[in-house]
């Protein structure tokens, strides 16, 4: 059974006036008017069915019942505010962020400093990985993550399509006398030829792909691995543009062909639907959308 409660402005009008031995000081730490703190005050004993103060001239001093009752009452304050405090500490002092290697180092790690400098009180923790994260048993508060966004329970808002297309360094390019035709990419080396990407680009353009199956089984298991391998001139890498957009704008990669292919997947931000109006969780999304939309303009989902 639920216990009978008294109502709550009463009681903080009571536990205030019992710890200051004061209804002026009460209604000065309450912010309200010293009849208003006596009105209150009133309707607990009332509820209480005895007086808890003596009320004496410029003076008031609990009654036997107000003795019993003030200790427990600041007691039930403070465990109220400790149990506050630790849920505002869980819900605003660390954001968890889980996420793939190469968008936390080719995308966030250079540009979460301007989140922070917007939310200084908030600190960051990215953790980086690519499976499926469990919210329900996990400590992570949003994910992005690639797929078609059909995820039962959460919120889920588009950031970019998973485009992709063969980039390599300038030297590597120049080695050939430049690349006029995507046929000429095979008469490189191809980092990770067994990706299935490669495939569906060259089915894209219309270059047979049958040469690959001949070309070492190799993987690097993340785009930044395959990026900074290609920068260094070891091979053409198959990746995603808006990984690397310094690296393009830079000339440390070049994507030398416009064509671009999609396997049909986006890069999304979840979150547990019913955590959506959590403020960490708020301000990050409101933050990240707006970036992507100031960076890469208005994309189709």
């Amino acid at each position: 059974m639920t216990l009978p409660l008294p109502p709550l402005p009463a009681v903080r009008a009571f536990e205030a006036a019992a710890r200051h031995g004061s209804f002026t000081k009460a209604a000065e730490e309450l912010g309200m008017t010293q009849a208003a703190v006596s009105y209150q005050i009133k309707v607990l004993e009332e509820r209480v069915g005895a007086p808890l103060f003596l009320r004496k001239p410029r003076q008031v001093t609990l009654t036997e019942v107000g003795q019993r009752l003030a200790p427990a009452f600041t007691e039930a304050f403070s465990l109220i505010g400790e149990a506050y405090a630790q849920a505002r500490s869980g819900a605003e002092g660390v954001l968890c962020v889980s996420t793939i290697l190469t968008f936390a180092s080719s995308w966030l790690a250079r540009n979460l400093g301007a989140f922070q400098v917007q939310h200084p009180s908030l600190a960051v923790r990215v953790d980086t990985s690519s499976r499926l994260i469990d919210f329900a048993r996990e400590d992570v508060d949003v994910a992005i993550r690639s797929g078609s966004g059909d995820w039962p329970g959460l919120a889920r808002h588009f950031l970019f399509k998973t485009e992709f297309s063969p980039m390599l360094s300038p030297k590597l390019a120049a080695s050939i006398g430049g690349l006029k035709e995507p046929a000429d990419l095979l008469r490189l080396p191809i980092l990770d030829p067994g990706d299935p990407w490669w495939r569906e680009w060259f089915a894209a353009v219309g270059v047979p792909t049958d040469a690959l199956a001949a070309r070492p089984r190799s993987s690097m298991g993340a785009q930044a691995y395959e990026a900074n391998a290609a920068m260094a001139g070891h091979g053409v890498a198959i990746l995603t543009a808006a990984m690397f957009p310094n690296e393009l704008a830079d000339g440390r990669l070049i994507q030398p062909f416009d064509l671009v292919a999609n396997d049909g997947n986006s890069y999304w931000l979840v979150y547990p639907e019913a955590r959506r109006n959590v403020p960490k969780i708020r301000a990050f999304r409101d933050w990240l959308l707006a970036a992507f939309a100031a960076s890469l303009g208005p994309q189709g989902a």
